[in-house]
């Protein structure tokens, strides 16, 4: 799933807020099932997005790599 998606953390060139919400919105693409949603969708689909980029930017700030 989401084959497009790159590895984005310990990314080089480092990973930037664009790459996370350009992985956030591939995801809520496949998973809608949607490239752009209708209109009356696209709130819910946008609120996605911004929920899987904030989950996505916790979950690269909480993970601990070894040194």
């Amino acid at each position: 799933m989401c084959r497009s998606i790159k590895k984005l953390r310990n990314a080089e060139p480092a990973t930037t807020p664009a790459d996370v919400e350009a992985a956030a919105l591939q995801f809520v693409r496949k998973v809608s099932g949607y490239r752009t949603p209708a209109k009356k969708n696209d709130g819910v689909f946008n609120d996605a997005v911004a929920a899987i980029t904030r989950a996505t930017n916790e979950l690269l700030a909480g993970i601990e790599t070894p040194r």
